[in-house]
C-alpha cells in the first residue's frame, strides 16, 4: 500500500493519469477500470492532456464500475453520459473498446452474468476508484457480507443523499444500481483510490488504518498486494502519524 498526499486535486488528478499512462505504454492490450463521480474529474482532466500531446489508446480497453438502474445511457445523471462528457467525446483517439453496465437491460440478472463474463476475458490492468462517506467502493455498499460478482444493489440511504446534488431533486436519484462487486475489484493488478475533501477524511482512515470488515467495504483493498491512495490534506487528516506525518 501507497499513500500520496496532494495540496490539490489538479496535482492529484495529473498523477493518477500518468499512472494510467505507465499502463497503457507498457502493456500490449491495457485495460483500464474506470470510474464515475466529481471526484474522479481532475483525474480525467489531465488524462485528456495526455492523450492531446499524443498518447495513443488506440489499443486500449476501458470497463466501468457501476450505472444505475433505470437511467438511459443519454440520460444526463447515467454514468455513460459521464463518461462521454468527461472523457471520450474529448479524446483525439478514442479507445478500443468501452464498456459500462446497462442499467436498462430487460434483464439485469443477464446483464450482470454479461458483465462478469467481460471482465473475466478482459483481466483489468489498473482499476481506478473513488469512494462512498461509507466506505463503499463502486457501488458495494457496507453490509454483513459482500457480493464478489457484479450484481444489483439497493443504494443507501447516506450514498442516495450524497449523490441527491447531482439531480433536481433527491427524489429522483435511482435507489438502485448494477455495480462490479468487491472480487474483481480485488483482481484488478493495481488499484488507485482517490479521495479528496473533510467528508472522505473518516471513511479514508477506516479503510487505510482500521480493521478489514465488510461494513467498510474499502476495508477489503488492504488484501490486495497493488493498492495506491490518492488523497488531498483534507482527506488525507484522520490517518494516523505514521502512515502520514501530517
Amino acid at each position: 500500500m501507497r499513500i500520496r498526499v496532494f495540496e490539490s486535486p489538479k496535482d492529484a488528478g495529473i498523477y493518477v493519469a500518468t499512472l494510467m499512462e505507465q499502463v497503457i505504454l507498457h502493456v500490449e492490450r491495457p485495460v483500464l477500470g474506470l470510474a464515475t463521480g466529481s471526484t474522479v474529474i481532475p483525474c480525467y482532466q489531465a488524462f485528456r492532456s495526455l492523450a492531446d500531446c499524443g498518447l495513443d489508446l488506440s489499443r486500449t480497453v476501458t470497463i466501468n464500475l457501476d450505472e444505475y438502474v433505470g437511467l438511459s445511457a443519454d440520460h444526463a445523471q447515467s454514468y455513460h453520459y459521464f463518461m462521454r462528457e468527461n472523457l471520450f467525446q474529448h479524446l483525439p483517439t478514442k479507445p478500443e473498446e468501452s464498456h459500462v453496465p446497462n442499467g436498462v437491460a430487460a434483464n439485469l440478472e443477464e446483464e450482470c452474468k454479461r458483465y462478469d463474463a467481460l471482465i473475466q476475458s478482459h483481466p483489468i490492468d489498473l482499476q481506478l476508484l473513488g469512494i462512498g462517506v461509507n466506505g463503499h467502493i463502486g457501488f458495494n455498499e457496507p453490509s454483513h457480507s459482500l457480493l464478489s460478482r457484479t450484481h444489483v444493489v439497493s443504494l443507501s440511504e447516506e450514498t442516495i443523499q450524497s449523490n441527491a446534488r447531482f439531480f433536481d431533486t433527491v427524489k429522483n436519484v435511482p435507489h438502485q444500481a448494477v455495480t462490479m462487486g468487491v472480487q474483481a475489484i480485488l483482481q484488478a493488478k493495481q488499484i488507485v483510490l482517490v479521495a479528496f475533501g473533510k467528508n472522505k477524511a473518516k471513511a479514508v482512515a477506516e479503510s487505510v488504518s482500521g480493521s478489514v470488515q465488510t461494513n467498510v467495504p474499502a476495508s477489503m483493498l488492504q488484501l490486495h498486494r497493488d493498492v495506491t491512495w490518492v488523497l488531498d490534506k483534507e482527506s488525507a487528516s484522520l490517518l494516523p502519524g505514521e502512515l502520514w506525518p501530517h
